[in-house]
This record gives C-alpha cells, sequence and structure tokens, in this order.
C-alpha cells in the first residue's frame, strides 16, 4: 500500500520537479542577462533595427539586372548604411536646433522676458499670499521663478549639459560600431535573432519561439512605424499653424520638435511639452503681439493636436497596430510609469507586446492569457 501511494503522487512530485527546475533555470538566464545587460541592449536595439531594414533589404534582393542580382549581405551593407544616414540627417537637424536655442535661453534677462506676464503673476502673488501666508510675509512670486529659471538657464548649467553630451557622444561611438556590428548580421542572416532567442529555450519549444519571434517583429514594427508617423504628423501640424500665426521660423521649428520628440513618452511626455511650448512662448512671443495672445495661439494649437492625437491617432497605434484594447494599454501604462519613470513609460507597450505573444505561445491553457490574448 505504500509503494502505490508512492507511486501514485510521482506524476505529482515529477510536474513539480519539472516546474522547479524550469523556475531555477529562468532565473538563472534572467541573473546572466541582467549581469551583461549592456550586451542585451545592443542586441535589442540592433534587432529592432533590424525589424525597420529587413523589408528593404527583401526589396533590393528582388531587384534583378539583367542575370545579376545583389547578394544578401551587399544589400544588409546598403540598409544598414541608409538606416544610419536617415538617423544621422534627423539628428543633424534637430541637435542644432535644440542647441541653440539652448544658448539662446541661457543668456536671457529673464526678468525682461517676464515682464510680459507681470500683472498675472502680481495677481496670483496677492491670492496665495492672502490665502496661505501671512500679512508679514514678504513673498514674490516672480522672483521666485526667475530664480528657478536661472538654475536652469544659466551658462554652468548649460556648460555641464554640453560637456556630458560630449561625453555621451565618445561613448557611444562604441554603442554605434557594436550595434551597427550587430545589426549587419541580423540583416544578412534572415532569422539569425531567432535562432538566438530559441537557444536559450528547450528544443521542443523551438517552433513556439520562432512563431513568437515572428508574431512579435511584425508587431513591433507596426508599432514603431506608427508612432513615428504620429510624431511627424504632430511636428507638421504645430510647425505649419504656429508659422501660419507669424511666429518665427526656429521658434516654430524648435515647439514643434519638443512636442514631437516628447510626444513618444505616453501621457507625460505630451504635458512636459506642453510646458516648455508655453515657456518659450512667454520668452519669445509671435513678433508684434503680445504673450497673452501668443499663449492662447499655442494652448489652442497644442489642444487641438492632442484631440486629434488622442481620438485619431493613438487608438490606431496602441491598440490596433499591437492588437489590445485601449483600456488595457492604459492600465499597462500606468504600471509601468509607476515603477519606471519615464523609462517605464518609452518600453510599456513594446514590452507587454512581448509578452503577450510569448504568454499565448507557452500559456494559452490559461484562461487569463486566452481572454488577454484573443485579438493577436
Amino acid at each position: 500500500m505504500a509503494n502505490s501511494g508512492l507511486n501514485s503522487n510521482s506524476p505529482s512530485l515529477q510536474i513539480f520537479l519539472h516546474w522547479v527546475m524550469g523556475l531555477a533555470v529562468a532565473v538563472a538566464v534572467g541573473a546572466l542577462l541582467w549581469y551583461f545587460r549592456e550586451v542585451v541592449v545592443y542586441i535589442l536595439i540592433s534587432a529592432l533595427l533590424a525589424i525597420i531594414g529587413r523589408p528593404f533589404v527583401r526589396l533590393l534582393c528582388k531587384i534583378k539586372i539583367k542575370r545579376f542580382s545583389l547578394p544578401r549581405w551587399l544589400a544588409a551593407a546598403i540598409t544598414l548604411v541608409l538606416l544610419w544616414v536617415v538617423i544621422g540627417g534627423l539628428l543633424s537637424l534637430i541637435v542644432p536646433l535644440v542647441a541653440g536655442k539652448i544658448y539662446e535661453l541661457s543668456s536671457l534677462d529673464l526678468r525682461s522676458a517676464l515682464e510680459g506676464i507681470e500683472a498675472p503673476l502680481t495677481k496670483l502673488q496677492n491670492w496665495i499670499t492672502t490665502t496661505f501666508a501671512h500679512a508679514e510675509t514678504q513673498f514674490s512670486l516672480s522672483e521666485v521663478l526667475i530664480s528657478s529659471l536661472r538654475r536652469f538657464l544659466n551658462y554652468d548649467t548649460v556648460n555641464s549639459v554640453v560637456s556630458s553630451i560630449i561625453n555621451t557622444g565618445m561613448s557611444a561611438v562604441i554603442v554605434i560600431f557594436s550595434v551597427s556590428f550587430i545589426t549587419f548580421f541580423f540583416l544578412k542572416e534572415d532569422g539569425l535573432f531567432s535562432s538566438m532567442v530559441s537557444a536559450i529555450f528547450p528544443d521542443r519549444y523551438s517552433e513556439n519561439v520562432h512563431r513568437a519571434i515572428e508574431k512579435v517583429s511584425l508587431l513591433l514594427s507596426r508599432y514603431f512605424t506608427g508612432l513615428l508617423t504620429e510624431s511627424l504628423i504632430i511636428s507638421v501640424i504645430i510647425a505649419v499653424v504656429l508659422l501660419l500665426f507669424g511666429m518665427k521660423v526656429e521658434d516654430a521649428c524648435f515647439i514643434a520638435v519638443i512636442m514631437g520628440m516628447l510626444n513618444v513618452i505616453p501621457y507625460a511626455g505630451p504635458a512636459a511639452g506642453a510646458m516648455a511650448s508655453m515657456f518659450m512662448g512667454i520668452v519669445s512671443p509671435i513678433e508684434g503681439c503680445t504673450i497673452a495672445y501668443t499663449l492662447t495661439v499655442l494652448a489652442c494649437t497644442i489642444a487641438t493636436v492632442k484631440g486629434i492625437d488622442d481620438f485619431v491617432l493613438q487608438p490606431t497605434i496602441y491598440s490596433s497596430k499591437v492588437s489590445a484594447h485601449p483600456l488595457e494599454i492604459f492600465i499597462v501604462i500606468l504600471m509601468a510609469g509607476s515603477v519606471g519613470g519615464i523609462i517605464g513609460l518609452l518600453v510599456a507597450v513594446p514590452s507587454y507586446t512581448v509578452l503577450r505573444v510569448f504568454a499565448k505561445e507557452f500559456f494559452s491553457e490559461i484562461s487569463l492569457v486566452r481572454k488577454l490574448t484573443k485579438e493577436i
């Protein structure tokens, strides 16, 4: 009888040991990936660039001139060069514009620039003093605002930021070389990244892993393409509208670039961009117009564009592109932001997409997983 009881429990014991071993291996692999996280980041960036460039590689390989067709390695090299040319071109447009504005703001006479809003600040100061402070308290809202801005917009701070950027740029040379090298082979050998990921899993799961990576590649390529399109549309609309209202070209382009760049950060990015735009409107109003008029134009423009983004662009990108419900995406972004801050907001949707796809492949027997992944 004792032996019978032991035998009846042995399948359960084997399943338990199987899960324990699987968990131990997963923890060991996770620890190893965390230890080499910089290399993992290089590989992930390269995989993303390969996802973006793979359609162009396939297109180049299909081109034939008489009997000659491009070899895969040459198509991969051309695509890699084009990717860096596009990225470098964008940076060459954005970096000088942003750097020029930062230096311009660093030498700005804030007291003169804020004279246009002195009356509203005085009213706000009187209300704060009456409501929260004692009558004898010496308090100047404009002085507080000026001193706060000076801490961020002074030569030493700007010089420190520029020095940090230069140091980061020097370190970026190694990153660019590493990413370029890895990306070239990802483009040259289709399925190489999939094989690398499959090596982590047992052989019996290789088919599941290949399917999951193909699906992730499709969803993420759609997501990032949509995200870049969204930012570009927002930047163009804002720049055109501000130019039509008479704002200087460099100021309109600066605000448009800031709004477009920060828009990639869900929810928090547009708010930060709006505050930066309002500050620009105060220190550099539309020529011949009051600060109040400039701020009104900016507020109406940003609110209109934000409405278009929220009700037209984002539902298309954040839900349909990754096959998830908008409320589901909103909750995921909130959770990621509370855990990882700005970085968490940036990687929330891509990370959730990867988790959903792999969960469907490996845990489809769980009811919750089936409900969350039924649209994939």
